[in-house]
């Protein structure tokens, strides 16, 4: 699903690509190039993601136990620097504009409206789709490139303001208030992006919901008479659990390895993106449930 993801990403880049050089062509708007501009961006970044995102899926081999799905992190870490550096450059372009003494004329308005409407209603549904596929899989990378197209809303509707409003009006520096707009939110939603990347990248735990899911899961399940040791750690969209069970020692170890297999396949179905290690330890008291200890 998350390979699906990055195919729509990089054929929507592309497409826009392709109209937006159109509509430039047509209308000479500095919008609808700054627009083209970033579109080009978006694609060369999809195709990294898109990269990465095929990489992560291999499975583990002798030389990466844990599998791939670091280089997620990685990808997501670079195109969050990437993002800023973008924003970075249109609030400047947009600053740059607003003070021009001299306004560039715009020329067939009306076409490029046009173009930039099938942007938005493309952009809109890779949006709708990369959302559902962040959700499901926990992607860093997808919802990280989700980002950026979402930011792209913002200059899109720019340019159609800015072209109605230099057919209309004569005026042709509103996008480049709605460019701060979108230049603004960008950073915010990149660096919210890059921190989980560097957090997973420095093994940093799991959410605390997920953590206390598993714990709580762990508690209530029969058998067990308390837990200890709970870490956690994340890499891509995989999160990798350790946890150590209190067990009853006078009972056969196939009915401890049933107890542990039982609670593995628990935590699996209510965390599907998890890779779950459970030790079994003897337990000092069975008659009392241990404490709850998390890492």
């Amino acid at each position: 699903m998350t390979i699906s993801a990055g195919i729509a990403s990089v054929l929507v880049a592309g497409t826009l690509v392709g109209l937006k050089l159109w509509a430039l062509g047509q209308t000479g708007a500095l919008s609808v190039a700054a627009s083209l501009a970033d579109s080009a961006m978006d694609l060369m970044v999809s195709l990294g993601a898109m990269a990465a995102i095929i990489y992560a899926a291999k499975p583990a081999d002798e030389d990466h136990a844990f599998g791939h799905s670091s280089a997620e992190d990685l990808a997501a870490l670079g195109q969050s620097i990437f993002i800023v550096i973008a924003a970075l450059a249109i609030g400047w372009g947009a600053v740059d504009r607003l003070l021009s003494p001299d306004p560039t004329p715009l020329a067939d308005e009306g076409f490029g409206m046009v173009v930039m409407s099938i942007s938005i209603l493309l952009t809109l549904a890779l949006v709708w789709w990369q959302g559902r596929v962040a959700r499901r899989t926990g992607s860093k990378v997808v919802a990280a490139d989700r980002l950026h197209y979402l930011g792209d809303l913002l200059p899109n509707i720019g340019a159609i303001l800015s072209l109605w409003a230099s057919s209309r009006f004569g005026l042709a520096s509103i996008d480049s208030i709605v460019a701060l707009g979108a230049a603004a939110m960008l950073i915010l939603g990149a660096v919210k992006i890059g921190k989980g990347a560097w957090d997973a990248l420095m093994d940093r735990r799991a959410d605390p919901a997920i953590v206390e899911g598993i714990g709580r899961i762990a508690e209530g399940w029969p058998g067990v008479h308390g837990y200890h040791d709970l870490k956690t750690r994340t890499a891509g969209s995989r999160v990798f659990v350790n946890i150590h069970i209190e067990l009853d020692g006078d009972q056969s170890l196939r009915d401890a390895h049933s107890i542990g297999a039982g609670l593995r396949r628990a935590i699996l179905d209510a965390y599907p993106q998890a890779d779950v290690i459970v030790h079994k330890d003897v337990a000092r008291d069975a008659q009392s449930p241990g404490t709850a200890q998390t890492h």
